[in-house]
């Protein structure tokens, strides 16, 4: 989802720019550390709060503008996406 959004909105043509690496490099650290692992749910539904609230509301627009988006790229990881 970084990913799409990073492209689309900085208009990054080889991987992430900056601050959307860090972002990244922020989100895959807080999710390795997450205490549910693989039973995980979605972050809206899950009882403990990884990201301080800067990142969190960065995560969110991310989420917005991709996540509609990744029918589109990605149709089998958004089926999981909402199922999930």
């Amino acid at each position: 989802m970084i990913g799409i959004y990073c492209r689309d909105r900085h208009y990054s043509t080889s991987g992430l720019c900056t601050d959307c690496n860090d972002l990244y490099d922020y989100a895959k650290k807080r999710l390795e550390k997450c205490p549910y692992q693989e039973g995980k749910t979605t972050c809206v539904h899950c009882p403990t709060h990884c990201y301080k609230k800067d990142k969190r509301e960065e995560i969110r627009m991310v989420m917005r503008y991709a996540g509609p988006r990744m029918i589109y790229r990605h149709p089998i990881l958004a089926l999981f996406h909402i199922i999930d």
